[in-house]
């Protein structure tokens, strides 16, 4: 009979102190048995990863990259650790591994690597000896042996590659909330909690300001079809499942709101209006490490032309360097930018069967009187640049005019 491997992932708030990680530890060896082997991966205890980042710009406005993985990787590792020896004061064996231990190797690329491929043979070896799996989230190692870290949320990406590599049963993300909600419930306590979403509205949720999880790991339980079941750490209660498919899209045009307050924008004003301008601007920005996300540009009347773009705030310092040397090169004007910007979005699979969807969002806004700067659309998508002290009443108003509340 194949034994049953389960992987589950707590996040930070799970393992935030030493009662956490004791309950974490009961809840863990409660599925373990003769016929169930465990992998567990853990974040970084909460908030440790917002003051690690804190004492490295202390030292540096820009610090490097590769002493930032460095650093940062250390967060999952003390947390790896400590659930490890709360395991064993149960009476379980079980083994703490980094991600290098692991065998979780990675691209060249610091602070965001890609997960390339995982080595099973040492969690093999750990569960042919009966033990319990600890292993340390966000982070890998390249070729040459160099620590690298997955990106924000990063050990929700660790998990799931993790359930894909030694083809586990069920891969379950735990976290401070039980489950997926149509707003972030604590923003809006009327939000009501999905039972089922659909990896392509969680990825567009994720994408679009939902913390819930890493846009990165859904798209990779998307590509292997790995479904994921997100649930609460603090209760046994059923979370939300994220399959493939989901009956009666249909009959919901808009499944849930998000908001993101993590944008910049930046404006190049005068850019010279001719063939390959925009590819050279944004191969500059892409050269320097930056996505970009919202573009817009102004209709020209006078050969010049205005761009304005969107750009993760933790990028904006190498975004806005970027962006100046490009302009001096094609003999644009200033450059200009705004960090009290964001982003809220309306997502459903049934917007490609509903019309007038838009039309009601901008109604929406307009009359709470919120000013739209940027629009960007996707098939199951459609988002708003707004100012920044707007984002929280725009969410309320969006959540409310789309009847997404409890009991509706």
């Amino acid at each position: 009979m194949k034994k049953k491997i389960i992987v589950q992932k707590y996040g930070g708030s799970s393992v935030a102190n030493v009662e956490r990680i004791k309950a974490v530890a009961q809840r863990i060896t409660s599925y373990k048995n003769k016929n169930t082997d465990v992998a567990v991966v853990v974040s970084a205890m909460a908030d440790t990863t917002d003051d690690l980042e804190t004492l490295a710009f202390q030292i540096s406005k820009t610090p490097a990259d590769r002493e930032m993985d460095l650093l940062l990787s250390t967060g999952e590792q003390i947390s790896c650790a400590l659930l490890a020896m709360a395991v064993r004061e149960l009476g379980f064996d079980s083994v703490a591994l980094t991600g290098y231990q692991v065998g979780v190797h990675t691209s060249k690329t610091h602070l965001k690597a890609r997960v390339e491929h995982i080595d099973d043979k040492r969690l093999k070896k750990a569960f042919k000896e009966g033990k319990i799996v600890i292993m340390a989230g966000y982070q890998g190692v390249t070729e040459d042996n160099e620590i690298t870290t997955l990106g924000r949320g990063g050990s929700d990406l660790s998990a799931v590659a993790l359930a894909k590599a030694i083809d586990a049963d069920v891969c379950e993300i735990y976290t401070d909330v039980d489950g997926i909600y149509t707003t972030d419930p604590r923003l809006v306590p009327a939000a009501r909690k999905l039972k089922e979403i659909t990896f392509d509205e969680m990825l567009e949720m994720a994408s679009l300001g939902a913390q819930v999880m890493q846009a990165r790991s859904i798209e990779v339980a998307k590509r292997f079809n790995i479904p994921l079941h997100v649930r609460s750490s603090y209760s046994k209660e059923e979370g939300t499942m994220i399959v493939k498919s989901v009956k009666k899209i249909e009959d919901v045009a808009v499944t849930g709101v998000t908001s993101s307050k993590n944008e910049a924008k930046i404006t190049i004003c005068a850019v010279p209006d001719k063939p390959g301008v925009s590819a050279q601007i944004f191969n500059a920005i892409a050269k320097a490490g930056v996505n970009v996300d919202v573009i817009v540009q102004n209709v020209s009347h006078t050969k010049k032309t205005d761009i304005s773009f969107t750009v993760p705030k933790a990028d904006l310092v190498k975004g806005l360097k970027a962006t100046e040397d490009v302009a001096k090169a094609i003999g644009a004007a200033t450059v200009l930018h705004d960090k009290d910007i964001a982003r809220v979005s309306i997502v459903g699979s049934g917007m490609r069967s509903h019309q007038g969807i838009a039309a009601k969002m901008f109604e929406v806004l307009a009359d709470a009187k919120i000013n739209i700067e940027m629009i960007a659309t996707s098939e199951i998508s459609i988002s708003c640049i707004i100012a920044l002290d707007k984002a929280d009443m725009a969410v309320k108003s969006l959540h409310k005019g789309f009847s997404l509340e409890k009991g509706k």
